[in-house]
């Protein structure tokens, strides 16, 4: 399975980014991981939908190669930061790469919460019309003071943490495969 991680945070020392790093080295035997950063997006604008620029039809190119998106969004003032919005109204116009695709969610803060109102926000643009990106209910991953579970090298040391990230992603490539055998049937 291929799936392709977004990271919605610009910030070369993203917390957002080590747990994208660290959820691509701790499950490669489950699924290959590409990780993709928004430093290049620029700002969406119908003007240029129709002949986008090449950081956005590269994007799209990855999203129509995976199986899935990983979502990881910090939390900025009670939601999801703009690069991440950006992003997905390049993704929800003309060809409409989201739509179908299934998508997952994590989020890493500072913040006792983690991205818990980022993530219902995100949860509800990828349920929009433009997007129309399936979930898996009930797996969110809310990855609070991060900063203590986070080590310098990126690695998640909060062990309570990291056994239920396994759970969810046992959950998560159990769903794409149900999903895989349910399209394969047809």
């Amino acid at each position: 399975m291929k799936v392709v991680a977004i990271v919605g945070s610009i910030r070369k020392e993203s917390y957002n980014l080590k747990l994208a790093q660290y959820v691509q080295k701790r499950y490669k035997d489950r699924f290959e991981l590409e990780i993709v950063t928004l430093n290049d997006i620029p700002f969406y604008n119908q003007d240029t939908e129709n002949d986008p620029p090449a950081a956005v039809t590269g994007l799209k190119s990855k999203i129509k190669a995976a199986d899935a998106v990983l979502w990881l969004t910090p939390e900025y003032n009670g939601t999801v930061p703009g690069v991440l919005v950006n992003t997905i109204d390049w993704l929800s116009r003309v060809d409409k790469v989201m739509n179908g695709k299934p998508s997952w969610i994590m989020g890493a803060s500072m913040g006792v919460l983690g991205t818990v109102k980022a993530q219902l926000h995100l949860r509800e643009i990828l349920f929009s019309v433009g997007v129309g990106s399936p979930l898996l209910p009930g797996n969110e991953v809310y990855v609070g003071a991060c900063h203590e579970k986070i080590d310098a090298e990126g690695n998640l040391t909060h062990e309570p943490t990291v056994k239920f990230l396994d759970m969810v992603t046992d959950n998560f490539v159990n769903w794409m495969n149900k999903q895989a055998a349910l399209v394969a049937s047809k």
